[in-house]
């Protein structure tokens, strides 16, 4: 018989004191260690129910389970022995049950497993280990999904964080009790982390959705999240102008248009602006044509007959009148008397000069008339002209001063200090300040009494907000921004002005002259907000710049005003194609102007500057610029800003990263938000090159205390998504890092938070600060070597000759150009030296003020 297995070291003392006799194996088979055909595997307790584990082997002569290092007791053993008749050798089959009591009671300290060994006379052989573990679903979700409502086309991102569970609970989502197949509708994604995206949300993604967990223990659902998917109205295009209403005179016609492209839904929001718009017209009144008086009868001729006539020339039918009814010639038969039997010559010489006294005396009537026709023509005051409509959606302002005494203003100081607006006076020589227009009124404002002009600098009005008020009161108006931080305006004429909007970047300079002698425009100049604007953008293409409104469109200016702001593109024109577009009457966008591919007749010129862009424009109204890049080297330049809590009383803490175009216009709002939420600037922002290379925007935080500190994100990055940053239409882009930390005494916070395009450059930010207190340390490190662009500021006269040659004073719109350039930091040396270079020598250059004026 084979020897036992020793107390000590191979089996319980249970074992050797109750263990049948070992049974004998063949001697064929007795040098063959044990070979297990069945092992132990991992079970799950389900509620009560025990579970049971198997181990098989051959050739055995015992197997016993051994549970957490303690050996079974060979009365829980369930033995059955068999011989496998392919070899001849025994089997063994060992199985015992394992209960939720012998597990919970090691519950904590340890996971609970299970191995058997097997014995044969050769020697022992272990299974592998079989982990129980008790199996249950909690019932509330860690996180449940929020109702939305989203536009059409938008993309959904719906959380669902399911609740705790061994073994982990499986997830699966149903719209309106139907199960989602993201394999049937790809419209559907499922994240690893459970999360629901609608990629592109339709009118039938409206309804109910549910997260369901489940496991082998239970079935849980979250509460059910609303998902409305709305649809903002559009306008159609409009109709034909109908008729005019008058037959005759002056009348209107009309066209309309309709909320239909397209209708709103869902609660989406109606379209802004007129669905109907009226113009004057006048209707030419129709003329009959009426009967001269009768000629007199014609001596009787030859064929005894005699003749009269008459013409349809009181008056001449025109515009469609209607035409003389009737003969304009009768004949009649003469009496044999009157017959000619001879022709006396002296009778016929006395006709034929009747017949030419009355051709001379009709021929010098005729040019009587038109002399004096013409006379009329010229003598019309040409500045009379029907002013109702400068044009077709453009309601003139007729604004006169209340005191006509007040032509004192001129001579006092403009203040400088108000935040609506600010104004500068204009660099000239002498001889471009005479005056070479002389205009009469125009429909906007009246002139002043003695030909003064009240020059104001944003106090026509007391409040801003009535002038923005007023100013949406008219029909072209109506979709302009009421942000009276925004907005800039000033009553102008021929001296010129400036108006700027603080903390944008965005500046409009009314050169001297550009407004016509005898004219008074209220201008204004305002940004406005990227989402309230269809700019239609395909392909590539991608918005540089804010979009600015300077009005009123249609007013006459006699030289370009030059019109400044940010853009965020990498300024080289080899990566880009820009355009810059502008917004017609209708709302429609048009391009106006391709940059290096100007043409002089064009009323626009362009120049872009590192950062900033100036348009050159004979025309006010709504503009933007928009490039679309040539190839995948084309970048835009984007701005990252951190913020965080001012104070923080719980344990949870927030960083917010914003990614935002490079202009000041948006870092200003984003200031503005950040200031009503009570964040705090973490440190200086930093720009980031993003390019068109179809890659997201990826953030991450690293390296942090996981001792006092430690990340609530599911996620190790979160990503801001290709075309949300290159399309641009979104004012700006933010993710938010929740962190929590393990005790309130816990304020110190380091980590490092990267930034970077995949497959790309970025930036790394090494946070070290104490929350409880608003000094902190920051460092920033470039991971990559991020292109620099820098530009010169002084005048690129080379690019610019033929511009400035088409001028009637070349020198004069440089200057302009010089103005808006440099109007904070001018240096008039660095000016005099510049305009040397080019041939200029001017005898002086003199600021204009309002007291010169």
């Amino acid at each position: 018989l084979p020897l036992r297995p020793s107390q000590e070291h191979t089996g319980p003392s249970s074992v050797t004191a109750k263990s049948p006799p070992y049974s004998t194996l063949p001697a064929a088979f007795s040098d063959l260690l044990p070979h297990f055909q069945v092992e132990p595997v991992d079970e799950y307790i389900v509620k009560n129910k025990p579970v049971t584990l198997t181990c098989r082997s051959t050739p055995a002569t015992q197997i016993y389970f051994k549970c957490n290092g303690e050996w079974v007791h060979q009365d829980d053993h369930l033995i059955e022995r068999t011989v496998d008749p392919a070899t001849a050798l025994p089997v063994m089959q060992v199985t015992i049950d394992i209960t939720r009591q012998q597990v919970e009671k090691i519950f904590g300290l340890d996971e609970y497993w299970c191995q058997c060994v097997a014995w044969s006379t050769t020697g022992t052989q272990k299974s592998q280990k079989a982990y129980i573990r008790i199996a249950y679903l909690r019932k509330n979700f860690e996180e449940e999904p929020q109702g939305k409502e989203v536009a059409l086309d938008q993309e959904v991102l719906l959380r669902c964080h399911p609740p705790e569970g061994v073994p982990q609970a499986e997830v699966e989502w149903q719209r309106n009790e139907d199960v989602i197949d993201p394999a049937s509708d790809p419209n559907f994604f499922i994240t690893t982390d459970h999360n629901l995206v609608i990629k592109k949300a339709r009118l039938a993604d409206t309804g109910n959705y549910t997260c369901v967990a489940k496991n082998i223990v239970a079935r849980r659902k979250s509460t059910s999240a609303t998902v409305l998917v709305y649809v903002n109205g559009g306008w159609s295009t409009w109709t034909t102008w109908s008729s005019c209403s008058a037959v005759c005179g002056r009348g209107w016609q009309k066209r309309s248009r309709s909320c239909t492209n397209p209708t709103p839904l869902n609660g989406g929001t109606s379209c802004e602006g007129q669905n109907i718009q009226k113009s004057a017209c006048v209707a030419t009144c129709p003329v009959d044509g009426g009967w001269s008086e009768w000629s007199k009868w014609s001596a009787c001729g030859a064929d005894c007959s005699m003749w009269r006539s008459r013409e349809c020339t009181q008056p001449s039918p025109g515009t469609g009148g209607k035409d003389c009814q009737g003969l304009d010639l009768q004949s009649l038969n003469c009496t044999s008397e009157q017959c000619p039997q001879t022709v006396s010559g002296a009778e016929d010489v006395a006709l034929y000069v009747g017949m030419v006294a009355v051709a001379l005396c009709l021929t010098l009537l005729l040019i009587v008339v038109v002399l004096v026709y013409r006379r009329k023509k010229e003598g019309l005051d040409a500045d009379v002209a029907d002013s109702s409509i400068l044009t077709t959606g453009f309601q003139p302002m007729g604004i006169k001063p209340s005191k006509p005494e007040n032509s004192h203003l001129l001579t006092i100081q403009p203040d400088l200090t108000t935040t609506t607006t600010s104004y500068q006076g204009t660099l000239r020589s002498r001889h471009d300040t005479t005056g070479k227009f002389s205009m009469t009124n125009g429909p906007l404002l009246d002139p002043l009494p003695n030909g003064s002009h009240t020059l104001h600098n944003g106090k026509l009005n007391s409040d801003p907000a009535e002038f923005v008020s007023r100013l949406s009161t008219q029909s072209y108006f109506k979709t302009l921004p009421r942000d009276v931080a925004n907005t800039s305006y000033g009553t102008f004429n021929f001296l010129g002005g400036r108006l700027t909007i603080p903390n944008t970047g965005i500046s409009l300079l009314i050169p001297p002259e550009a407004i016509p002698r005898g004219k008074i425009y209220e201008i204004y100049l305002t940004v406005q907000r990227k989402e309230d604007l269809r700019l239609p953008l395909a392909g590539c293409q991608t918005l540089l710049s804010p979009v600015v409104s300077c009005g009123p469109p249609g007013v006459v200016l006699s030289r370009p005003v030059i019109l400044s702001m940010d853009h965020c593109s990498d300024a080289c024109l080899d990566n880009w194609a820009v355009r810059l577009k502008k917004q017609n009457y209708e709302g429609a966008w048009e391009d106006v102007l391709l940059m290096g591919e100007e043409l002089v007749s064009e009323p626009y010129y362009c120049q872009l500057e590192a950062e900033t862009c100036r348009l050159f424009s004979e025309q006010l109204g709504t503009f933007a610029l928009v490039g679309e890049s040539l190839h995948m080297g084309a970048a835009k330049r984007l701005r990252l800003v951190l913020f965080s809590d001012a104070y923080c009383s719980t344990l949870e803490y927030n960083i917010r990263v914003y990614c935002m175009d490079d202009t000041q216009d948006v870092f200003k709002e984003v200031m503005q938000m950040e200031r009503q939420l009570g964040g705090r600037l973490i440190d200086e922002p930093h720009v980031l090159l993003f390019k068109d290379s179809y890659h997201n925007l990826r953030l991450s935080i690293h390296d942090m205390p996981l001792a006092h500190w430690r990340s609530k994100l599911l996620a190790g990055y979160q990503e801001i998504p290709f075309y949300h940053i290159w399309n641009g239409s979104q004012r700006y882009l933010h993710c938010t890092f929740t962190l929590e930390r393990l005790s309130l005494s816990t304020c110190e916070l380091t980590c490092q938070l990267c930034v970077w395009q995949v497959e790309g450059e970025g930036q790394s930010f090494s946070l070290d600060f104490n929350i409880a207190k608003v000094t902190l340390s920051i460092t920033a490190r470039s991971e990559a070597a991020l292109c620099t662009h820098s530009l010169t500021h002084s005048l690129s006269l080379f690019f610019w000759l033929s511009f400035f040659a088409s001028k009637a004073s070349p020198t004069s719109v440089i200057l302009d150009l010089w103005e808006a350039q440099h109007f904070h930091s001018g240096n008039i040396n660095q000016l005099a030296t510049v305009m040397a270079d080019i041939g200029k020598q001017e005898a002086m250059i003199f600021l204009v003020s309002d007291g010169e004026c």
